[in-house]
């Protein structure tokens, strides 16, 4: 069973139990059940697997727009990554900041990002695996982003003296105040994590 800090905060951190023995562990990594007591009640509908081969690898700040838009529960199955949620909630208090942890294969933990923030991960080592669940389908015009290097962002991501080894395209995402949200502030604030 799974268990979160205690918030209630819309970005969750969940730290699954591992049950070890000399052949290694087991972990349950995901049920309906245990994450409906922890107020995720979202019905995942496809997997998603990424391998970066080299640290400083920087994927985000990606989110799908409604009516297609997905909540997201990632977790690093192999090597390393500090993991990001950044709130893109038109009239939230928190809207434009973020919360980061570490997420890696030996850690074992997992980030829910729900519809409304923007995701995004830098690899901390090279040939590193993440998976991750979503709500709904890709659809290519639901798709969107911000700019890794948003000044009104602010992130320190730790990245090698050589810069983030980006795709094209989240290389040309607009910055946040050229964003206009389709997302909707639901009372709850981001909170640390």
């Amino acid at each position: 069973m799974a268990t979160s800090a205690p918030t209630e905060s819309p970005v969750k951190l969940v730290r699954t139990k591992r049950f070890g023995d000399d052949r290694g562990w087991f972990s349950e990594t995901y049920s309906e059940q245990s994450w409906a007591a922890l107020g995720v009640s979202s019905k995942f509908v496809q997997d998603n697997h990424s391998l970066s081969r080299q640290a400083g690898t920087l994927r985000g700040i990606h989110f799908q727009s409604p009516p297609h838009a997905q909540d997201k529960l990632v977790r690093c199955t192999r090597g390393s990554i500090m993991d990001y949620a950044v709130d893109l909630r038109r009239h939230s208090p928190t809207y434009g900041e973020h919360v980061a942890i570490e997420l890696s294969a030996e850690n074992g933990l997992q980030l829910f990002v729900p519809v409304g923030f923007g995701h995004a991960f830098v690899t901390l080592t090279g040939d590193t695996e993440v998976i991750y669940k979503v709500s709904d389908v890709y659809a290519p015009d639901c798709d969107g982003g911000i700019r890794w290097n948003c000044p009104s962002l602010a992130i320190d991501w730790p990245l090698p003296a050589s810069g983030p080894t980006l795709s094209n395209k989240d290389g040309k995402l607009p910055v946040l105040a050229e964003f206009d949200s389709p997302f909707t502030y639901d009372g709850r604030p981001l909170l640390p994590l």
